[in-house]
């Protein structure tokens, strides 16, 4: 369940960390413990990888050029886009990690932000587009979003939801924005895990490997699933069954924890 979950909230605009934060609590199941949070992790990296495998190994083979001086192409361009707004969250998580984990993962505190940054993804869908795609964004462009990224930080806000907002507030329609989102949690997820990998290499015990290989296979596939049917559906439907959704977590939350 937690995997499923995590697979399914990691890529929409409604916070995975506040789903994970909250599910154990409200079905008084005990800790999932940092080896299954890497697992999930791992899960959802391969699938956004496999999914923008393409777009991904040309980027890659664009960008190593542009390191020797190169003429960039757009797509060594987007990569070096996709990088510097990694930039702002990287250095914030690692100085304030602690912190976050030990003060910010109230439930009252995630109700809040759900609500709050939901409303804020509704105003900026609602908001007149300039139909700019990720090939119009410019280095200020990238900044914000990874200033806006570092929002995420805080369980209820939800990366993919507050980049997407700054997305749509740029003026990107909302695919582009939700393409953008998706390529920028390629470096986020990947460092995280690396980290939680980290810390997990220091900790004894025994690993239950088949759980942890049950958890990355479900998380992997559901998360697949999840960016193929937003993409196919979001110019369609728009953002607010989640917005609305988010306002009714909020809500609940509100009401079981104040």
């Amino acid at each position: 369940m937690l995997a499923l979950l995590q697979g399914l909230t990691e890529f929409l605009p409604i916070s995975s960390s506040a789903h994970l934060v909250l599910m154990p609590r409200l079905a008084g199941w005990e800790d999932q413990g940092l080896a299954f949070d890497v697992a999930v992790h791992v899960g959802t990296l391969l699938a956004v990888v496999t999914y923008f495998r393409h777009e991904l190994a040309k980027m890659l083979v664009d960008w190593l050029p542009s390191l020797a001086g190169g003429k960039p192409t757009p797509e060594a361009r987007l990569a070096w886009l996709v990088l510097l707004a990694t930039l702002p969250v990287a250095v914030t998580g690692l100085l304030l990690h602690d912190v976050i984990e030990t003060y910010l993962r109230s439930p009252l505190l995630i109700a809040m932000t759900t609500i709050v940054f939901g409303l804020l993804l509704w105003w900026s869908d609602r908001h007149d587009r300039e139909w700019r795609d990720e090939a119009s964004l410019r280095v200020s462009d990238a900044l914000l979003i990874g200033f806006a990224q570092v929002l995420a930080l805080i369980p209820g806000t939800s990366r993919s939801g507050i980049t997407m907002t700054a997305g749509l507030a740029l003026g990107m329609t909302r695919t582009a924005a939700a393409r953008f989102s998706f390529l920028l949690s390629v470096p986020v997820i990947l460092l995280a895990g690396a980290y939680e990998t980290y810390k997990l290499a220091h900790e004894p015990g025994p690993v239950a490997w088949d759980t942890l290989l049950l958890g990355t296979t479900v998380a992997a596939i559901s998360a697949w699933l999840c960016i193929h049917f937003f993409l196919q559906l979001i110019e369609r439907i728009g953002f607010l069954p989640f917005v609305i959704y988010r306002l009714v977590l909020g809500a609940f939350l509100f009401w079981m924890f104040l």
